[in-house]
């Protein structure tokens, strides 16, 4: 499983950096976490029937949503890298408050889903699934956050 979420990590963060994410590059990240992702869920939850199908129900609906996020993440780091090297005052909190935004609202998802998970899936099963989900959340945030520089970064290496 280890594995499966390191080349998951490694798929998204490899894109984050670049300089321009063009929209079929945004459409098979999401299509790549997505079918990836739910192996890897369904395979840490090891639900039956009919747990399964409920699970299932709310989980896509989960998903459809956090894509859209992913997606609108993925166009704040893309302005980020557009504009690091010029990046204005007025730039740097647009982006600033544009990615804790995101933050929020993926933790907003999370919630409104768990509460969902617990009537479809039992409380036990949805703390597992949210705990598989803040993982995964966490790993793929720390490998962007290492790949692309912190504001100020190059300027450094310029008077070097």
């Amino acid at each position: 499983m280890k594995k499966l979420i390191l080349m998951l990590v490694f798929a998204l963060s490899a894109n984050a950096g670049a300089q321009s994410v063009i929209p079929d590059d945004i459409a098979l990240i999401q299509e790549l976490y997505g079918k990836s992702k739910l192996e890897v869920v369904k395979e840490y939850l090891q639900l039956s029937e009919p747990q399964a199908s409920a699970f299932q129900e709310v989980y896509d609906k989960y998903e459809m949503e956090r894509k859209e996020l992913g997606k609108k993440k993925i166009q704040i780091l893309d302005e980020y890298a557009k504009n690091y090297a010029i990046l204005s005052e007025s730039k740097a909190i647009e982006l600033t408050e544009a990615n804790l935004k995101n933050n929020l609202d993926l933790e907003k998802l999370l919630s409104k889903t768990n509460s969902k998970m617990v009537k479809a899936i039992g409380g036990i099963n949805a703390a597992k699934f949210v705990q598989l989900e803040l993982y995964l959340q966490v790993t793929i945030r720390a490998e962007i956050q290492d790949s692309i520089p912190f504001i100020g970064e190059l300027d450094k290496t310029k008077t070097k």
